[in-house]
């Protein structure tokens, strides 16, 4: 079997880390699988949302040190572009977190925009006690998801965090029994690609770029991508549903 599947119902494309047997730890393979599979989902103009989850218990117990970093070290495996650093993917990605989360598979999650949790996932960042730091965003996006003290706890202290802290603490956005998760992923694409999908994917551009920049800055980009949308066949048309009260049927245009 690969050890990465992709596939798309609808205008939904799924991409499942597929090494159950141990436990979705990212190698090589798994790496350049996904990235493979994003770029996919991302060139396909037939996908809107994706969906990140895995096959089996785990999430991802993070990077395979013998298999993965090893070889990164030793300049034998060139580390291509992911969502994790260097692939820009503008369209909206669903982490379906289907059970514990270590290191790189925390880091994943963290680079989709909308993270669902099993009731049985956790999330933990345990680089530091390997002599390493999280290496593929963590250290990053970690805290601007969450306070930089509950961070710090986290990266410095290395222990799991549970699905319901994550919740608490705004770091994912919903918690739901193992047999709600794919469903409920499922449900939120469905109920995002309703919407214009130019504009999500304008909107989504917007607050990540926005990130990097001062108020003003950013500001300016929302105001030169709005300004964008209001010449868009989309607009036209929803401005057309809105008066004739039916569902809009949006182009991408």
């Amino acid at each position: 079997m690969p050890p990465v599947l992709c596939q798309r119902e609808g205008q939904v494309t799924t991409i499942t880390l597929n090494r159950p047997e141990s436990r979705n730890r990212i190698d090589a393979d798994i790496f350049t699988g996904l990235t493979a599979a994003l770029t996919d989902f991302r060139d396909d103009p037939k996908a809107l949302v994706g969906i990140v989850t895995a096959a089996g218990e785990a999430f991802s117990d993070g990077a395979h040190h013998e298999k993965m970093l090893i070889p990164w070290a030793d300049k034998v495996f060139q580390v291509p572009p992911s969502i994790t650093r260097g692939l820009e993917i503008w369209k909206p990605l669903i982490a379906a977190v289907n059970g514990p989360a270590r290191g790189g598979g925390v880091e994943i999650a963290l680079a989709c925009d909308i993270r669902i949790l099993s009731e049985t996932a956790t999330l933990q960042l345990p680089e530091v006690g390997r002599g390493l730091i999280p290496g593929w965003g963590g250290t990053q996006r970690l805290p601007r998801l969450v306070s930089p003290a509950k961070a710090a706890e986290m990266i410095f202290m290395g222990v799991p965090m549970s699905a319901e802290e994550a919740l608490r603490l705004g770091l994912v956005n919903k918690v739901v029994p193992p047999a709600e998760l794919l469903p409920t992923a499922r449900e939120w694409a469905a109920k995002i690609c309703e919407k214009g999908p130019l504009a999500i994917r304008r909107a989504k551009e917007a607050m990540i770029r926005g990130r990097e920049m001062s108020l003003e800055d950013g500001l300016r980009l929302e105001l030169a991508f709005f300004e964008e949308m209001l010449h868009s066949e989309d607009y036209q048309e929803g401005l057309r549903a809105l008066i004739e009260k039916r569902k809009p049927e949006y182009k991408g245009r």
